[in-house]
């Protein structure tokens, strides 16, 4: 197949949230594959002379917000709305427009943009230059507008349903999970292709290294220190409070609670629960988030500034009590680094991860004794967790890895644009 130039396309890519780092390894696996990509966001960490900077299409952008906040809660738009999200979208048409023909892009890759829609207007200039183009198109929808509650009361059931995501023949939809592959085809009657996140699994990792290794030293913890990682932003549906339940009920001194990231943009209410019940239970938590990045560098006061890659190998366990989850990053990390992990069996792991074999502490919406004796055995007993990380790494490394993601986007882009003359012939061979 020729080389081919990959536009990708959503509000924002920047920063570690799931849609940016999974965007990325696409862009890698694309890159491994022989092609181009380029990106167009309303704010960006991309490569600038590959990248088409909008901040009018970025979800916090003012006019956007104050869009949002008329539109959703409310089941009557007025006039002057419909209007707005018009003259807002032709403007976006144009900037894609633009895009388009400054990188001569062949494919266009839609992430999250036409499947969640905290940004309308881009979500109908997107489906308009589709339909207007005919141009290739792989939407990736991470999750959709009918999984979060928020976006089920609205003004805009018209434009959700001719573009989150459209129904257009050049689209070739593509999900990470199968519950929502089942309910596209129910709700929308769509055909979709499903692929799981990814970590590049054959890629050698080195877990301490000149960085990275005073971790502990510079937080305060000691080599002896039980360090139980919480890697998710706090809010509500990660279900934080078993792993606190955790830490309070293992009986064991110096067991520390770290929390990567902080609440975002959901508000803090929570993230104060869980203080003021840690507090009053005696439990250590350490909230990182301000001591953490996504990429390495030192802050104005000279200290160091850690990836969230950098604090797995100093961890002893990861818990992962997550209530939903669209599929589960922070589980992949913690197999790729070789931890044992606590896990609530949420929907997504109980039908696309869990059957896949691997070995977990599982537990179904509470904390049981059963579950706190087997994290106490595995956090004493190393030989036991070796066995079971290992094994959880080789079922990942089948069938979450890059060789996958490479093989189901190779069948793609021949879904577009057919198979190389070479591997046509090798087609002939086979039965």
């Amino acid at each position: 197949m020729d080389r081919k130039r990959i536009g990708f396309v959503s509000t924002r890519f920047a920063g570690t949230d799931g849609v940016s780092l999974e965007a990325r390894k696409w862009a890698d696996a694309f890159a491994r594959l022989g092609h181009d990509s380029f990106w167009f966001g309303g704010e960006l960490d991309t490569e600038s002379d590959r990248s088409l900077l909008v901040p009018e299409a970025f979800f916090n952008a003012e006019a956007n917000l104050a869009l949002n906040s008329r539109i959703f809660g409310t089941q009557v738009r007025t006039r002057d709305v419909t209007n707005t999200i018009a003259a807002s979208a032709e403007f976006l048409k144009d900037r894609l427009y633009d895009f388009l023909e400054r990188f001569d892009i062949d494919v266009l890759v839609p992430q999250n943009a036409l499947a969640i829609p905290m940004h309308i207007p881009l979500g109908i200039a997107l489906t308009e230059i589709i339909a207007e183009t005919g141009i290739p198109t792989i939407a990736h929808h991470h999750d959709m507008w009918w999984e979060r509650p928020r976006f089920l009361v609205n003004a805009v059931q018209d434009l959700l349903q001719s573009a989150f995501p459209p129904d257009l023949p050049s689209v070739r939809h593509v999900v990470i999970n199968s519950m929502i592959q089942r309910e596209l085809a129910a709700r929308r009657g769509l055909t979709s292709t499903m692929i799981y996140n990814v970590i590049d699994f054959d890629k050698p990792r080195e877990d301490l290294d000149e960085f990275n290794r005073d971790f502990r030293e510079n937080f305060g913890f000691s080599s002896d220190d039980i360090l139980i990682l919480q890697p998710t932003r706090v809010v509500s549906r990660k279900g934080i409070e078993q792993a606190l339940y955790l830490v309070k009920q293992l009986d064991l001194p110096n067991v520390k609670l770290l929390i990567s990231h902080s609440a975002g943009d959901e508000g803090t209410g929570y993230q104060d629960w869980l203080l003021d019940t840690a507090a009053q239970q005696g439990i250590e938590i350490h909230l990182l988030a301000n001591r953490l990045h996504d990429t390495r560098r030192f802050d104005d006061e000279g200290r160091k500034l850690y990836t969230l890659w950098d604090v797995y190998p100093h961890a002893d366990l990861i818990t992962y009590p997550s209530l939903y989850e669209g599929f589960g990053n922070a589980f992949l990390e913690a197999v790729y680094f070789r931890k044992p992990l606590l896990v609530n069996r949420y929907s997504v792991y109980v039908v696309d991860i869990e059957p896949k074999g691997f070995q977990t502490v599982a537990i179904d919406g509470f904390l049981t004794r059963d579950a706190v004796s087997r994290v106490r055995a595995l956090l004493l007993d190393k030989e036991a967790r070796e066995a079971m990380t290992t094994h959880n790494f080789e079922i990942a490394r089948r069938f979450f890895s890059f060789t996958m993601l490479e093989q189901r986007l190779t069948g793609l882009l021949q879904s577009f644009f057919g198979a190389s003359p070479e591997v046509a012939r090798g087609s002939d061979l086979l039965p």
